[in-house]
């Protein structure tokens, strides 16, 4: 179109796009490397996307994302990359109503894997949750125990085979089928999973010395169309809360925080 010129604004706001669609989840600092624009120009961008609903931001760790109501002009996005879209700012909310902090976990093989946390947003950000692409022991913590005990039979039994395959610290009670069935059936009774006090922390399925991190959980599990996809727990220290207390005054709102996220997944 000769004699019309572009629209510099638009042409920047299509390439902080394109590049969300090469490295989705990219950082200010990233998305600066990759497109030479200032961070404050990239910001007002961001900004104006996010409200146009064609980009998001992760809670974890600040990424931003292509959304997935774009879905039509832009590649599909992963089914986690979904989950974590729906399931973020429903986090946020719980965050505000109960303050402790949440991970949103997956399974990936015979672990949890972290795909999102809302501890930035709580009322004690210091507190060592996740981050994203953490993997958690399935059958101690709870958001392992929330999936574990609630997907169907033959997946349990897919899992338990993983686990005695690899034998990794802290999952020795793969071998026990009578330890698994009753962890399976008070977890069903009781609706939510509740972590082991076996269960010391993340660096327990890692190298070096177990430290105990002082924390206890709660989670649910997220089911759509009668099969689990995820879980959401609930995390506080020990010597701040009760379980009890948590369970009576949250137990609810995380509830309710699950069953909106399978409802938007549905």
């Amino acid at each position: 179109m000769p004699g019309v010129k572009s629209i510099r604004a638009l042409e920047r706001g299509l390439d902080v796009l394109q590049a969300l669609q090469t490295v989705p989840g990219a950082s200010l600092r990233e998305l600066h490397q990759i497109t030479g624009l200032p961070k404050a120009t990239l910001l007002r961008i961001l900004k104006t996307l996010t409200e146009r609903n064609l980009v998001w931001q992760r809670m974890a760790d600040g990424a931003y994302l292509p959304s997935s109501r774009m879905r039509d002009r832009l590649p599909a996005p992963a089914e986690n990359d979904r989950l974590v879209e729906i399931a973020s700012p429903v986090m946020a909310r719980l965050c505000e109503r109960v303050n402790w902090p949440s991970i949103l976990g997956v399974r990936i093989d015979d672990q949890i894997e972290v795909i999102e946390t809302n501890r930035p947003r709580s009322h004690v950000p210091h507190l060592p949750l996740g981050p994203v692409g953490v993997r958690v022991n399935m059958l101690l913590s709870a958001v392992g125990r929330a999936y574990f005990a609630f997907c169907g039979p033959e997946e349990r039994a897919e899992i338990v085979a993983r686990m005695r395959l690899h034998a990794r610290p802290g999952e020795e009670m793969a071998a026990d089928t009578a330890w698994l069935a009753r962890m399976v059936r008070e977890t069903q009774a009781r609706g939510y999973g509740m972590r082991d006090a076996r269960f010391l922390g993340e660096t327990e399925a890692g190298a070096g010395p177990v430290i105990d991190d002082g924390r206890a959980s709660i989670a649910t599990p997220i089911i759509v169309g009668g099969q689990v996809i995820a879980a959401i727990n609930l995390t506080w220290t020990r010597r701040a809360a009760t379980a009890e207390h948590v369970i009576e005054t949250c137990l609810g709102d995380l509830r309710e925080a699950a069953a909106e996220v399978a409802l938007g997944m549905a």
